[in-house]
């Protein structure tokens, strides 16, 4: 299915990436192998975890990143480092806890209807 949107909930366990378009929505879960905890305690993905989500996310224009902890922002800097069309398609990165994958979709939804406005807008500029 090629889709033009997606919204990847993601922490240091788990990721949902859902790829939709006006009519279908196609989920695809990439579970972490190993989780590398640094001296500091706190979990950080490693990079084949990201590199999974990298490749369910191929062709998909515009990217929202989301979930409950740091693993979104290290998945950002992973794709800016590592997967620079994927860096691109990304336009934000949000908090949110634990939705299901229907809250992530209709959150999305929301999100890209105000993005795409604001992008049509000169004055948004």
């Amino acid at each position: 299915m090629t889709t033009f949107h997606a919204i990847v909930w993601i922490d240091h366990s788990a990721a949902h990436v859902l790829m939709f378009d006006r009519e279908h929505v196609e989920a695809q879960r990439v579970k972490a192998r190993s989780q590398h905890t640094p001296k500091h305690g706190k979990p950080t993905a490693d990079k084949d975890f990201f590199n999974e989500i990298v490749q369910a996310l191929d062709g998909v224009s515009e990217v929202l990143i989301t979930g409950p902890a740091s693993a979104k922002l290290e998945f950002r800097d992973h794709c800016k480092h590592h997967a620079p069309l994927v860096d691109k398609a990304v336009v934000d990165v949000v908090n949110s806890d634990h939705p299901s994958d229907a809250q992530l979709v209709a959150m999305a939804r929301t999100y890209f209807l105000k993005f795409d406005q604001a992008a049509a807008d000169p004055t948004q500029r």
